[in-house]
């Protein structure tokens, strides 16, 4: 009799389909993944898959961004219910106002965004290149970049550009305790900090590394220090353990005290529901065709600067 993982594996061969899934997914959901990644690489693999059938394990702009860069192909999500605080932080209406406030601006919107953003964006950006994007903007035209203020302000002091922000936050980088983190490296002292740029500056002030979850993952492998502290979701870690046995990684704990700073919203997938969306082709993303044409536009010129 077939257990869950072969279910999933023989569907997606009679289907045609490749699962995609975000580091900060649950180990159950990484390992039965075909591609893992951060957002920039999911976005790439969503591009140049020939898979019929995509199953995004991810949060919901995750997905739609799969859905804009394949309208003809069948984009499902385990659950639909898998949001983004950051995303929601930005209402479309609201970031219409906030953009028409400030004409001359290119627009430059980091991927956690809505459809809706996107289209409303002159380009689109990740953690990975958003240092990249800004710089091939001339120096002379003002930016405005949303919706994560915390990522927003490292890239100001990076890159040396000014920009209006938009007051957009994630709820797990927000919450990592610099408290819990003097203690972490009280208790290892020869441990580097990694963390991500969504974090506050007052985490941000101790890393030694600052980058996007494959550059904390690139990081630690390539590193031959053996202790690292992580200051990102801990979905992370199951990697980083798979990639180096031989090293240890601290998760940094929220203000609570608890070192399980997991995303809610990524977490909501399991593999019964991936089964389920596998053997029903259901939830799926749909989208207008006029929004879709919209937001693919800023998104094909973060890709196109991204080669």
């Amino acid at each position: 009799m077939e257990n869950i993982v072969e279910k999933i594996n023989r569907l997606k061969k009679e289907k045609n389909a490749i699962i995609l899934a975000h580091y900060y997914q649950d180990p159950s959901i990484q390992d039965v993944a075909d591609f893992l990644g951060d957002s920039l690489a999911l976005a790439q693999a969503a591009q140049k898959t020939n898979a019929d059938v995509i199953v995004f394990c991810g949060v919901h702009f995750m997905a739609e961004t799969a859905k804009i860069l394949n309208p003809d192909k069948i984009v499902v999500m385990p659950d639909l219910n898998a949001g983004c605080s950051l995303a929601d932080s930005a209402p479309a209406d609201k970031f219409k106002k906030w953009v028409e406030e400030h004409p001359g601006h290119t627009v430059i919107s980091y991927i956690n965004c809505s459809a809706e953003v996107k289209a409303l964006s002159d380009i689109i950006c990740t953690s990975s290149n958003a240092e990249k994007i800004i710089r091939s903007v001339p120096e002379d035209i003002p930016i405005c970049f949303a919706p994560d203020k915390y990522l927003g302000s490292y890239l100001i002091k990076k890159t040396g550009r000014h920009m209006v922000l938009w007051n957009g936050t994630c709820q797990v980088h927000e919450t990592f305790s610099e408290k819990e983190l003097i203690s972490l490296q009280r208790k290892h002292p020869n441990a580097l900090v990694l963390a991500h740029p969504e974090c506050p500056e007052n985490i941000l002030h101790y890393a030694d590394y600052i980058g996007s979850t494959s550059g904390i993952i690139k990081y630690a492998t390539e590193s031959p220090n053996k202790e690292f502290i992580i200051a990102t979701e801990e979905g992370i870690i199951h990697q980083l353990k798979k990639k180096n046995p031989d090293k240890i990684f601290y998760p940094l704990a929220n203000l609570n005290g608890c070192a399980c700073n997991q995303c809610p919203h990524m977490r909501v997938h399991t593999l019964d529901k991936l089964l389920a969306a596998l053997e029903n082709l259901e939830p799926q993303i749909t989208m207008d065709e006029g929004l879709r044409q919209r937001a693919l536009k800023p998104l094909l010129k973060m890709l196109e600067l991204s080669k």
